[in-house]
């Protein structure tokens, strides 16, 4: 019945080891709330669950119900939400304003994530109703290049985004962030034939692929960006790269499930980081250390080798 506090960390952010004192003096304070640190990457099934994409983040728990999240290293909001929860004082009207705002401001970035997003039950490999299993089988139909929101994995979403949209039902399909509308919509753009003008074709996986690996002359494909590195491996990759003052450009596979699977075919290599040099695979962080000692590393980044 009590407050159950989720931090997901990861040992090599140093902003989580702060966190992870300040959560300890918070149980040193409240012995009544269960305080439990949980290593992202360990567990990757639970943070994908729960949309875990850096860290640090907590997620509230009562009763086995979500019922708060924070992410980032905010220890006064961290000890407020605490405070807030054992109390169970309702949200002050300034607060839930601010809530609406952070939920919209989260749900944009959603509609966004992709140029053509589908909100569903389920995934497109097993969709949870029939609505959203039609709409699936008529965008696969037609080639469809879509990326997919399971709402059943977030009630906040779930719910906000009706909202958000003034649209009661889901499925609900977006292209570049606007509302097309549920499956009765997408029937009647398709038998309309408009289908295909409104939504963007796939590109095949193996062009997508090679034009990423192309798209700068140094290309690393890695767990999160340049600014947040989001595993210690490509933490360590970057620092290198940063160090050799040549330009290159980065690409989160954390954001693109093809993308990290299909690479892995694709170059025969099974695991990131993956660092590309016009458009042909260097290696990961071994082979890169490896030349860095040998002094190869910049004439390999410039193309000479």
């Amino acid at each position: 019945r009590s407050l159950v506090v989720v931090h997901f960390w990861a040992p090599w952010a140093p902003q989580c080891a702060q966190m992870n004192e300040v959560m300890a003096a918070l149980a040193k304070e409240h012995t009544q709330v269960t305080f439990v640190q949980l290593e992202a990457e360990a567990v990757p099934e639970v943070s994908e669950k729960y949309g875990i994409s850096s860290v640090p983040t907590f997620l509230f728990f009562k009763n086995s119900q979500k019922v708060d999240r924070l992410d980032g290293a905010h220890a006064p909001e961290l000890t407020k939400k605490v405070q807030r929860h054992i109390s169970g004082t309702s949200l002050s009207p300034s607060s839930s304003d601010n809530a609406k705002e952070d939920l919209n401001a989260r749900l944009k970035k959603l509609v966004n994530a992709a140029p053509c997003m589908l909100f569903m039950k389920g995934s497109p490999k097993e969709p949870r109703c029939g609505f959203s299993k039609q709409i699936v089988e008529i965008l696969n139909k037609h080639g469809v290049s879509f990326s997919s929101f399971d709402i059943f994995s977030d009630e906040e979403v779930r719910q906000g985004l009706k909202t958000y949209s003034n649209w009661p039902t889901y499925p609900q399909l977006y292209v570049n962030g606007e509302l097309i509308g549920g499956l009765d919509i997408i029937k009647e753009l398709e038998a309309s034939g408009e289908l295909d003008t409104v939504c963007p074709k796939a590109q095949k996986l193996e062009d997508r692929l090679k034009s990423l690996i192309n798209k700068a002359p140094v290309m690393l494909f890695m767990k999160g960006n340049k600014q947040m590195a989001k595993c210690g491996f490509s933490k360590q990759i970057i620092e290198i790269m940063n160090n050799t003052g040549i330009d290159y450009e980065t690409f989160d596979i954390l954001e693109d499930e093809e993308v990290r699977q299909g690479l892995k075919t694709f170059s025969n290599w099974p695991t990131y980081p993956q660092l590309y040099v016009k458009g042909e695979l260097v290696g990961g962080l071994d082979i890169v250390k490896e030349l860095k000692e040998s002094g190869e590393l910049l004439p390999v980044l410039k193309g000479e080798n």
